[in-house]
């Protein structure tokens, strides 16, 4: 696991270098957020019995931030090595296609961890939030984050040009994470957009690592870690398969 672990740190090395973008400003974004939804609607919607919206908003931008820098960070890197032409020495490397995608899989999760615990960090200065099951929230943030760093590494390998990998996260990966219930509970919707939220996986990843703090969510946890769990399984076999057989690698 030499060549797995030693990947794993340069891409730790890689946006730890640029922390100021990589870290430092999702963190920022999100507090924005969370001042300005909770100084509008504070006191105007209660969405759980006994909890204030801004107890309610904070969890979901939470994972919000987790799952869209665990993304960016799987996909930015291979986009930036195939458009550098350095992605072949990894290729050639004595390692095998798990420890490949162990590696990209497993510093997507660190970000996102690392990212997320940053704006938890700030949000407690903001607001208590009460814990209800930390090994519940531990376990959505770990395997959401693993979820969207296997679709990173598709995404990364399917682009060919950095506008490409804009248009993936600009009309996918943002709309999805905006329409999760991150700002309201999808029971507030009616009709037709309350059954397409069931549709959206990001919304079983919020509910779930929501139910971790107040012990209640919109969606049965079970179900939303069932969700979780058949998504990673899904998109670790198609990244693990396109890595393997060099789709848009060895060209």
């Amino acid at each position: 696991m030499i060549g797995c672990y030693t990947l794993f740190k340069k891409e730790m090395a890689r946006f730890g270098k640029v922390w100021f973008q990589t870290v430092l400003s999702p963190i920022v974004t999100a507090m924005l957020y969370l001042m300005v939804f909770s100084q509008v609607l504070e006191g105007r919607v209660e969405v759980f019995d006994g909890i204030s919206y801004t107890e309610f908003l904070i969890p979901g931008l939470l994972m919000m931030t987790v799952i869209q820098n665990a993304f960016a960070n799987s996909s930015s890197s291979l986009i930036q090595s195939k458009t550098l032409g350095n992605l072949l020495f990894i290729l050639v490397a004595p390692i095998s296609t798990f420890q490949i995608f162990l590696a990209y899989t497993a510093a997507a999760v660190a970000r996102g961890l690392i990212v997320g615990l940053g704006v938890l960090l700030i949000a407690l200065l903001y607001v208590k939030v009460p814990v209800y099951n930390f090994g519940i929230i531990l376990l959505f943030a770990i395997s959401s984050s693993a979820v969207l760093g296997a679709l990173g590494i598709i995404a990364g390998i399917w682009a060919d040009k950095f506008d490409q990998m804009a248009a993936f996260q600009n009309f996918i990966i943002v709309p999805l994470s905006f329409l999760s219930g991150v700002f309201y509970s999808i029971h507030s919707l009616t009709g037709i957009w309350q059954t397409l939220s069931h549709f959206n996986p990001f919304l079983y990843m919020i509910d779930g690592f929501r139910y971790g703090f107040f012990g209640t969510s919109d969606v049965p946890v079970e179900t939303s870690f069932t969700v979780v769990l058949v998504a990673l399984f899904v998109l670790s076999a198609i990244s693990y398969r396109i890595i393997d057989t060099g789709y848009k690698l060895r060209q």
